[in-house]
């Protein structure tokens, strides 16, 4: 599956548009992480625990776009963003999105 953030692909001509993808999920912060989180903000520094955390629900988001792609028979994702929203409190949704497409 071809992926990118613009409106075209190099070298690759846009067979047929398979219209709006999309794949979410809502992460939790766990309470181990936080107790860590909680020290780190004491002497500062990079929350790697959060970090490592919104590093794989992007990509949990990113596949489930790409399963929504493949199952409306596209082979490439057009114009490809991602967003993040609180929902609650301690819990962030991220959405991945973008244009199902075919090319060549």
């Amino acid at each position: 599956m071809i992926i990118v953030t613009t409106e075209n692909i190099f070298g690759k001509e846009i067979r047929e548009l398979k219209g709006f993808v999309r794949g979410s999920t809502v992460q939790t912060k766990h309470i181990g992480k936080d107790i860590l989180a909680g020290l780190k903000t004491i002497v500062g520094g990079e929350i790697n625990e959060y970090t490592e955390m919104m590093d794989e629900a992007r990509q949990k988001a990113i596949g489930r776009m790409v399963e929504d792609a493949q199952g409306k028979g596209a082979n490439a994702i057009i114009g490809m963003r991602l967003q993040t929203s609180s929902v609650m409190q301690n819990a962030a949704e991220i959405i991945a999105y973008g244009t199902a497409v075919v090319v060549d």
